[in-house]
């Protein structure tokens, strides 16, 4: 099974080109960093759940750094776009604020890749994104199941969507195993998504529940799963993939903060402690929560091998889907 292609010949061969050219950074000494204000790349619109963790964290570590954190949104591209004023900063004082699922299926997604995924160093986990399923309030489905057996007798005509990346590749693989036809329609902005969903023009979405809650809260919107492994304290009467009978729809979504691979250990290690710090804070731990996010805190080592493992659970799901790079 494809996912849903977004062309960007452009994009990728101004990467390449300057990736090429760009001379390396002298990377600052972990004792005098920061020297000026640090910014937060988030490849998603304001409200999205990795937005919304990244103001978290940008109004409190001023008073651990003594320089202000700046949140720059750059949605679009499968993450590329962010990445890309990522990495084209060339800057220890510019990090990628972000949902590692969003970048880790790039192998399975590009031919040739515009950057080299060793260039994305995993510095700090922040949380785990609470992901879920959302339909039409109007379609009157109440379960996984209801949606199932509503697409199958009209194959072709549900319009799907969900956030690019591993949760799109998720997705696709519970459209699959469970024999739906669906029509993929692509969005540059999540948020847009929702809106969409919420006014009938979608008949399923996957996304962070930051982005479902507003149309969902209207009664625009009705979920019937969360796809995590546990219920949501917020969202107590949600079942889980599991629960719901459908485990191919599981999916944890990892947030972090990750930065350029010229950066110190040091460096690194001395961001991370500042970020789990105030992660641990109870006041951050109660305003994710209410954006149905859990704190998760963890220095450069925990968020690797958190990263690794997502790694290995896309290449299983890529293998089984049959995914071949085709953009």
């Amino acid at each position: 099974m494809r996912v849903a292609k977004f062309r960007l010949p452009a994009l990728a061969i101004g990467l390449v080109a300057f990736f090429a050219a760009s001379p390396a950074a002298a990377p600052t000494p972990a004792q005098s960093w920061p020297q000026r204000p640090v910014k937060f790349i988030v490849p998603f619109g304001p409200g999205a759940g990795a937005d919304i963790g990244a103001r978290l964290l940008s109004e409190r570590l001023p008073a651990h750094w003594g320089k202000p954190v700046i949140v720059e949104n750059r949605p679009g591209g499968d993450s590329l776009v962010a990445i890309q004023a990522f990495l084209s900063a060339n800057d220890d004082h510019v990090l990628l604020f972000a949902p590692s699922g969003n970048f880790t299926v790039h192998p399975y997604q590009f031919e040739k890749l515009p950057y080299a995924p060793a260039d994305l160093v995993p510095i700090a986990r922040v949380s785990n994104t609470v992901v879920a399923v959302g339909v039409p309030a109007a379609d009157k489905l109440n379960t996984v199941a209801d949606f199932v057996a509503a697409a199958r007798a009209a194959p072709g005509k549900f319009n799907a969507t969900a956030v690019p990346g591993f949760t799109e590749f998720v997705f696709d693989y519970f459209a699959k195993t469970a024999g739906l036809n669906l029509q993929k329609v692509p969005y540059r902005d999540t948020v847009q998504d929702a809106t969409d969903l919420g006014e009938g023009r979608l008949q399923i979405y996957m996304s962070s529940y930051a982005i479902l809650r507003p149309q969902t809260e209207a009664g625009r919107i009705k979920l019937i799963v969360v796809n995590g492994r546990e219920r949501v304290p917020t969202l107590p009467n949600i079942p889980t993939a599991a629960e719901a009978g459908y485990a191919s729809l599981e999916y944890e979504g990892l947030v972090g903060l990750f930065g350029l691979k010229n950066m110190s250990k040091e460096l690194n290690e001395k961001i991370a402690a500042d970020i789990v710090a105030v992660t641990k804070d109870p006041a951050v731990t109660e305003r994710l929560t209410a954006t149905a996010q859990v704190a998760n805190p963890g220095g450069p080592a925990q968020f690797a091998e958190s990263v690794d493992r997502q790694r290995a659970s896309i290449a299983k799901i890529a293998q089984e889907l049959g995914v071949k790079p085709n953009r």
